[in-house]
């Protein structure tokens, strides 16, 4: 496998686990705002209000393993983004940068 194969599958596994990120904190919103409304009515047991925190702080420890394996993957991929800005950089001049624009809008106009 060439390397930028293995960059665009490091990258994707990111990407998967920033979107279980999200659906997982969203889960965790909903799952704390039941237990709060569990909690105004008057007839709920209060050991049902403890259950419902329990799964929710059950939800916010899977939330923080994903936070830490985010933190601990994501620096090798910036790492890899700001060496190839790096390399862009030294390769290409900005007056081509600058043509190149200056033609695209020619073409809109």
């Amino acid at each position: 496998m060439n390397h930028r194969k293995i960059v665009q599958q490091y990258y994707g596994d990111i990407s998967n686990l920033s979107e279980l990120l999200a659906k997982l904190v969203n889960s965790y919103r909903l799952l704390i705002g039941g237990a709060g409304e569990l909690n105004t009515i008057a007839l709920a047991k209060k050991n049902d209000v403890k259950h419902a925190l329990e799964r929710a702080n059950e939800l916010g420890e899977v939330i923080d393993e994903i936070i830490e394996v985010l933190e601990e993957t994501s620096c090798g991929y910036m790492d890899y983004c700001k060496i190839k800005s790096q390399l862009i950089g030294c390769k290409v001049e900005a007056k081509y940068i600058q043509t190149e624009l200056d033609e695209e809008l020619k073409l809109k106009e």
